[in-house]
């Protein structure tokens, strides 16, 4: 005797497990993918924020601010008094005429090192000197002190290679205790009191591109 089979319909077909755990690893990594891909572009941004105003932390330890300067990013390695009877301190003053070693009563030499870095594929104009000044809380400003060529830690404007920097690598400023370019001021011992004190970058093209720094005494 011969039993036949009724095939079952193929509405009533049982999903397999395993058909079914594909597809939700599937969506898994769907959504997982999508999520990396809005993670990146996110993270993408985040670096090319612009950054103009920052304070340099140096008794928290805290790294100095990169500021975005037009094409050009700034950086404040670090800002002091200094001595000019101590052996380092001396050496910054070194180019400068009888009339600008001339400290009046009441002021004291400061110094801000600072590195300046083009990242772009073009050359580009840094800040002159006599654009960065510095000013306290009671609007007393400050501009540089300009050593002559042969201080060999002085900030230098002028342009700024493609994928290069001021100081540049492998020059004595480089290799110097701060790492970077000197700026040289003299103030008023007073405004040490009427801090913080600020300093001011201006994009020697576009002067509505500025950025500004606390920097640390």
């Amino acid at each position: 005797m011969s039993v036949s089979a009724s095939s079952p319909s193929p509405t009533s077909t049982p999903k397999s497990p395993v058909r079914r755990s594909s597809a939700v690893a599937r969506r898994s990594l769907f959504a997982a993918l999508a999520l990396v891909a809005a993670l990146a572009l996110g993270a993408c941004g985040d670096s090319h924020t612009k950054v103009t105003g920052g304070t340099y932390a140096g008794e928290s330890g805290a790294n100095a601010p990169y500021l975005d300067v037009g094409p050009l990013v700034y950086e404040v390695q670090i800002s002091r008094e200094l001595n000019p009877y101590d052996e380092e301190d001396s050496s910054y003053l070194v180019g400068l005429t009888p009339a600008q070693r001339r400290l009046a009563p009441g002021e004291e030499w400061f110094g801000v090192f600072l590195q300046v870095y083009n990242n772009t594929e073009a050359p580009h104009l840094a800040a002159p000197a006599q654009t960065l000044i510095i000013a306290d809380t009671q609007k007393n400003v400050y501009t540089p002190i300009l050593p002559d060529a042969t201080n060999p830690f002085a900030y230098r404007a002028g342009v700024v290679p493609a994928k290069s920097r001021i100081p540049v690598l492998n020059s004595v400023a480089s290799f110097g205790p701060t790492q970077g370019a000197l700026l040289l001021y003299k103030i008023s011992i007073v405004s040490l009191d009427n801090r913080p004190l600020t300093l001011t970058l201006v994009d020697p093209l576009n002067p509505a591109n500025t950025a500004s720094a606390e920097l640390d005494v």
